[in-house]
């Protein structure tokens, strides 16, 4: 980050801190929906609840970076995009916490052998968001990086989408109640719009880059 920050090692450290965070809830929502499909409600709670934690503190690293940005006029010609890179990312936390929140709140009914169709989705999904985060930590220290990290992204988030796509196939073949095909197929969108918004962030990631290299 001493490109952008070489007058702030705060402010890089906190940014790192803020990715880590976000990197971790990636980990503790795959951790949380195999404790879901396992019906090991303790320890999916405690998952649910680590996941809550780490979007508070994201939020108030987010925050607490913002200020200091403006409070102390660093980078006035990348501020925008600096801010803009944390808000968006910040959705993405927004959206892991909120798809385990499904879980918690609705407890769906997850026939067994939908469980390994599930966990891979879970899987390509928060794929998507770990190689995001490798690239904004690329943007700031390794620019020329930054778009093999976006090809991850894009990468991950197709193989969600064929993932889910595939799985309410089957959902929709299976001989269960229609309205368990309909929550089933809800909780396959909350799971699949975690690496949508993963690669939306990509998106724009990449043409903040393209500024930065003009």
């Amino acid at each position: 980050m001493a490109i952008l920050f070489k007058t702030s090692k705060m402010i890089e450290m906190q940014i790192d801190d803020f990715l880590n965070i976000i990197s971790e809830a990636g980990i503790l929502f795959k951790k949380g929906l195999e404790n879901y499909l396992k019906d090991n409600t303790t320890e999916f709670e405690k998952r649910l609840n680590a996941v809550s934690e780490h979007e508070r503190k994201a939020d108030e690293l987010r925050l607490n970076i913002e200020k200091q940005l403006y409070m102390h006029t660093l980078i006035p010609e990348s501020r925008g995009d600096v801010l803009a890179i944390l808000e968006n990312t910040d959705r993405v936390i927004d959206d892991i916490k909120e798809a385990l929140q499904v879980f918690a709140i609705e407890h769906p009914k997850i026939p067994e052998k939908f469980d390994e169709r599930f966990l891979e989705l879970s899987d390509s999904s928060i794929e998507s968001v770990e190689s995001l985060i490798q690239s904004i930590r690329a943007f700031f220290k390794d620019i020329s990086s930054v778009n093999d990290y976006i090809y991850k992204v894009k990468f991950y988030e197709r193989e969600a989408d064929k993932i889910a796509m595939s799985l309410k196939n089957e959902i929709f073949q299976a001989d269960i109640h229609l309205s368990q095909k309909m929550h089933l197929r809800f909780c396959t969108q909350q799971i699949e719009r975690i690496s949508d918004s993963a690669e939306d962030m990509s998106e724009r990631l990449a043409i903040y880059t393209i500024k930065r290299q003009i």
